[in-house]
């Protein structure tokens, strides 16, 4: 199967570098393509990522998630599409896995939890802690789950749906899981999991940072639509 990975990155210079430098590294040169979408960024972004040779940078001067992974999607030319964020590390086997449950022709997406690399131990602990408390259980009852920074989608069965463009940030991801499982079998899978930045937990707090996140789940699955229509950005160094 040829796979396309996509990294959306608003502002993301400080950490795009070491997001790329691993997904190189532990892919073991699996991955068909390497898209960078460049979402409105004022800074050094689009530089440091177009300094690897195998990366391909395109711009969408519409900001939001929507906007961005959907052009990330319309480069792509792989049958299988890979979407993470700017501030995560793909771990050994990530794609193996990938390649794994996607020899199953009946799946058109797969998706996993955070693991948080950058927060004090007990706080990695915390967040470590609610994705196997709720996550499990939540995605057997609903039926379908993904999270954004760590899906894979069939292209075919993607492109049927697409993302929703005016969805700027939360709630996208349960938004194109819901749409997905109609067109085929959606796996989660806590042992298909992602590094990722604590960033906005530490910045916001842990608790308010869940409360969002779980309307904006809970949102998509009832209404169709998330619940916070704005976001704020994070501060960037």
């Amino acid at each position: 199967m040829d796979i396309t990975l996509i990294i959306p990155a608003y502002n993301e210079e400080d950490y795009i570098g070491q997001c790329l430098d691993a997904a190189i590294k532990n892919s073991g040169g699996k991955f068909k393509e390497i898209i960078v979408v460049d979402n409105a960024s004022t800074d050094k972004t689009a530089e440091v990522a177009g300094r690897y040779p195998r990366v391909k940078v395109v711009t969408e001067t519409r900001r939001g998630t929507g906007h961005a992974r959907q052009t990330g999607l319309e480069y792509a030319t792989g049958n299988i599409v890979a979407y993470i964020d700017a501030d995560t590390v793909v771990p050994e086997g990530w794609v193996d896995r990938i390649e794994t449950e996607f020899n199953d022709p009946e799946v058109v997406l797969l998706s996993g939890p955070y693991r948080y690399y950058d927060a004090p131990w007990y706080k990695r602990w915390i967040l470590n802690s609610l994705w196997w408390i709720s996550a499990p259980i939540t995605s057997r009852v609903v039926g379908f789950m993904a999270l954004g920074g760590n899906m894979v989608m069939k292209k075919t069965a993607l492109e049927a749906v697409g993302f929703d463009r005016s969805i700027a940030f939360y709630g996208d991801d349960t938004d194109i899981a819901r749409r997905m499982h109609t067109k085929g079998k959606t796996l989660w899978r806590m042992s298909f999991y992602i590094y990722t930045s604590s960033r906005r937990f530490l910045e916001h707090g842990i608790i308010k940072t869940n409360a969002i996140y779980v309307a904006n789940y809970l949102w998509p699955v009832i209404f169709h639509r998330p619940f916070t229509a704005v976001y704020q950005d994070i501060k960037r160094v």
